[in-house]
């Protein structure tokens, strides 16, 4: 089948590799000349496991093309709308204008019987809306089809989801809308992957809720390493204890420096924003969800503090930039928020990321970034590991304390056994543990 997928940013550059790694004729349409002319030649603009190969392999083939120029897209029969949705200037509600521009700048070129597909994340109701807009002008149908991707795995969850969701309208419009989704998503349906079909209403709250209730749970441990801080209690124990309870389970139960990215922070906010507007205080709650994450920042800085003493000049190894590991992204960044919080106080921040140097030195160039650990604990008084990547799970207490100027460290992603690290002599502090 023949896709267009308007917007090649993330989620859109994963997408459209990813349909035609299915076996379907793509064009990716972009504004931005210059991330045209990198995924044109193959190669893609930020890190994400998997994403080369695949990308490589759709350009080799001729199956997939990238391009600024929207009249591309006419001829294909499935129209991937999956531009970003920010927060509003001055407002936690969500920017709808790039959506908008998009399904806009599409009308021109859709035929009968074409099918517009949203991938954003949008407030309930914008694809009633939209899908009104479609139909009167051009005839086509609109769907909405929430992606589900973690930074770090998305060309698998795009391949092999653990869910489809369709939104539809009602009629012979959904029916369809149904048919072509299966068609472009055949092979993961043949797998044996659960599919869903809803209303519009539904699959626009499908995404949102799932990253509530995630930054919930997130922010629910925690409140509760708050808790053990406070009474001596650890909260590690804590998580596994009640994780065996099935209905609760373990996983995102891992306290320490809390959510980052360009999703959950976004989505709760937008989320709370459209209840809002509704009228409604069913998501009153969330802003203390928020609350707890970015509490959670501005601890691990006071806590470094403390720990110098003396602030002014001294060195401080920040490990770990970008806000989860196997992904060069910094927005809403965790850790990039510390360090430079840390710099303000009046320290020497040194940071190191495997892989988002580049990114974070974009939006924070102040700091000193370096190209490894040794670099970055070199002369250290203190060592923070912010980012839970692989390599620094493996540290040797040992060998780093040889090289710090004194033997300080923070553990605040529960990634270093810290009785290892006080035997080495180590001042190690963690998040909820005693």
């Amino acid at each position: 089948m023949r896709i267009s997928v308007i917007g090649c940013g993330y989620l859109g550059a994963v997408h459209a590799a990813c349909m035609a790694e299915l076996g379907h004729d793509v064009v990716g349409v972009d504004v931005d000349e210059s991330k045209v002319a990198e995924l044109a030649a193959g190669r893609a603009p930020f890190f994400e496991p998997g994403l080369p190969e695949v990308l490589a392999r759709g350009v080799a083939s001729g199956r997939l093309r990238f391009t600024t120029d929207m009249a591309e897209t006419a001829g294909a029969r499935v129209h991937f709308v999956a531009v970003g949705t920010p927060q509003t200037a001055g407002s936690h509600a969500a920017d709808l204008r790039y959506v908008d521009a998009a399904v806009g700048g599409l009308l021109p070129h859709l035929s009968d019987g074409d099918l517009v597909v949203g991938k954003s994340t949008v407030p309930v109701g914008t694809a009633a809306r939209l899908g009104d807009l479609v139909r009167a002008s051009s005839g086509a149908d609109l769907a909405w089809n929430p992606e589900f991707l973690r930074e770090g795995f998305a060309v698998a969850d795009t391949l092999s989801p653990d869910r489809f969701v369709y939104g539809v309208p009602g009629g012979e419009g959904g029916e369809r809308a149904t048919a072509l989704l299966d068609e472009v998503y055949a092979g993961p349906l043949a797998a044996g992957m659960p599919r869903l079909v809803t209303d519009y209403a539904t699959a626009e709250l499908v995404k949102v809720s799932a990253n509530a209730f995630l930054a919930t749970k997130i922010s629910f441990i925690n409140a509760m390493a708050e808790i053990a801080e406070a009474t001596g209690a650890d909260v590690t124990q804590l998580a596994d204890a009640i994780g065996h309870d099935a209905r609760i389970g373990r996983r995102f139960l891992n306290a320490g420096l809390g959510f980052g990215g360009g999703c959950l922070p976004k989505d709760i906010r937008a989320f709370q924003a459209r209840a809002d507007e509704l009228g409604l205080e069913s998501l009153a709650f969330l802003a203390d969800v928020d609350a707890v994450n970015m509490r959670r920042r501005r601890y691990v800085v006071d806590l470094a503090l403390e720990m110098l003493g003396e602030v002014v000049g001294a060195k401080v190894a920040v490990l770990g930039l970008a806000f989860k590991p196997d992904s060069d992204d910094v927005r809403d960044s965790p850790a990039l928020d510390v360090a430079r919080a840390l710099q303000e106080a009046g320290a020497h921040v040194v940071a190191y990321d495997p892989e988002a140097n580049a990114t974070a030195a974009l939006v924070a160039p102040g700091l000193e970034y370096v190209d490894s650990v040794d670099e970055a604990i070199q002369g250290a008084a203190l060592a923070l590991v912010l980012t839970e990547w692989r390599q620094f799970r493996g540290l040797d207490p040992e060998a780093v304390g040889r090289s710090m100027a004194h033997r300080r460290v923070i553990d605040a992603r529960t990634v270093l056994d810290l009785a290892l690290w006080r035997d080495h002599g180590f001042e190690a502090r963690g998040l909820g543990r005693p």
